[in-house]
């Protein structure tokens, strides 16, 4: 049996999955991996490119320290991910509160007896 690292790639991110192959096909000649898989009695293959598999290998202990490292990687980036997305949140948030401030406080400037008609002309 071997054991395969795959690169996913998504948006935003780029994740990795792993799973047992028990058979595959390569040649320096050709960009991709041919990997071999029995579905219901039958034989399957399918192509991945070379560059997409981060690890084959028919060692389980080495497969599973390095699936749980990518895991960890990726957690800890998602994590990171998460909260900028709430720290931007947060910031649109106070930009759309001091902007309809500032709206709401030229609003009643432009609408003052004191504000000469020809400023009011321009902004009515």
């Amino acid at each position: 049996m071997y054991y395969v690292i795959k690169r996913q790639d998504g948006v935003p991110m780029t994740s990795f999955i792993g799973f047992q192959v028990p058979k595959y096909i390569a040649s320096k000649n050709n960009e991709n991996v041919i990997l071999e898989f029995k579905k219901d009695g039958k034989s399957q293959r399918k192509w991945v490119k070379k560059e997409d598999v981060i690890l084959l290998t028919e060692d389980k202990e080495f497969f599973f320290k390095t699936l749980n490292q990518f895991r960890e990687v990726e957690a800890t980036q998602q994590k990171l991910v998460d909260e900028a997305q709430a720290q931007l949140n947060e910031s649109k948030e106070i930009f759309s509160e001091k902007i309809n401030e500032e709206i709401d406080r030229f609003s009643e400037i432009k609408n003052s007896k004191d504000v000469p008609d020809l400023l009011k002309n321009v902004y009515n």
